[in-house]
């Protein structure tokens, strides 16, 4: 387990408890009882730094190295073997960094689709950190238009510090790309539930974002831009990434208050890296819930619904 900076206290308490298990079991001397008071002081001091989060805690918190990406989650909430994962835009490339295909979920068909990262070095450069190409989110747009066919709800997972910023991916059209998925989305007349289970940045997010239903996971994050990206522009420096991150409302209750969002999925104490089975039985739980309560809906009603939704975020003036 790795731990963030203000996890170390947390990280001191745990290397006590490993020093006095260890003790118990090279003395054989009965040490149970002040184990066990250093674990109720491992849950207090978690309570406290985790009740307590700022802004800035939260973004580091949904980039921890050990946090479920999007692969993680897709093989825990679908059915053992279930996941098909389907390739390429059928115009110029396959994108690993978007990643999608067919699942079934207790028997219920989805068509799931996410932003995927990369644990090592290797790996990072081939996801490119979760940043898509065009071709990722032309990818993602067939996957949507296949599930749409064939009547299966579309969930997609969004994790990304924004679409991929790279000369190439100008060239081959990135803010049309995004601006078609989202302009497709809102037609789609399929059910479309997102899930924020990391980081959600800008277009990048948004390129997979429109969906009926929207939810955080409680411990990620969610604007328009990130705090060192915002902070390099007021202050040409990365210095006040915390001041921006407060500034932004980036949290998942700054999301539901403005009602961006329309619930914040609980994670284990402490983030879903602790207890990841639980964290995709609560993930797991929502959809199921979502494709039952949006399954009596026409292809019309659904379309509506989300327009609706989306259109009510803002004010407008003549």
């Amino acid at each position: 387990m790795e731990y963030l900076s203000f996890e170390l206290p947390i990280k001191e308490l745990m290397d006590q408890y490993q020093t006095c298990s260890l003790v118990g079991e090279e003395s054989g001397v009965d040490v149970k009882l002040a184990c066990s008071q250093i674990e109720d002081k491992i849950i207090e001091k978690k309570k406290e730094i985790y009740g307590n989060l700022t802004p800035w805690q939260r973004v580091q918190l949904s980039r921890h190295p050990d946090r479920p990406y999007a692969l993680d989650h897709i093989n825990g909430i679908a059915d053992k073997g279930s996941f098909l994962e389907l390739h390429g835009d059928r115009n110029f490339a396959d994108d690993p960094a978007l990643i999608g295909g067919l699942a079934t979920l207790d028997g219920h068909k989805v068509m799931i689709i996410g932003t995927q990262k990369g644990r090592t070095t290797k790996e990072r450069q081939y996801r490119r950190f979760g940043m898509p190409n065009p071709e990722g989110y032309r990818k993602a747009l067939r996957l949507m238009k296949l599930a749409e066919k064939f009547h299966i709800p579309v969930v997609t997972l969004v994790d990304t510090p924004g679409a991929y910023p790279g000369l190439e991916a100008e060239e081959r059209g990135q803010g049309e790309a995004i601006a078609r998925n989202i302009f497709e989305m809102v037609q789609l007349k399929t059910p479309i539930f997102t899930y924020i289970i990391g980081e959600g940045a800008s277009g990048g997010a948004l390129g997979i974002g429109v969906g009926n239903k929207v939810y955080m996971l409680e411990n990620t994050w969610y604007t328009v831009i990130a705090p060192e990206s915002c902070s390099s522009i007021l202050w040409r420096n990365w210095d006040h990434k915390e001041d921006a991150a407060n500034a932004l409302n980036l949290t998942p209750q700054d999301a539901l208050r403005e009602k961006f969002i329309d619930g914040i999925i609980e994670e284990p104490l402490g983030g879903a890296h602790y207890d990841p089975e639980t964290a995709y039985l609560n993930l797991k739980s929502s959809i199921l819930q979502n494709i039952k309560a949006f399954s009596k809906f026409t292809g019309q009603e659904l379309e509506t619904q989300r327009q609706e939704k989306f259109i009510a975020m803002g004010q407008f003036k003549g």
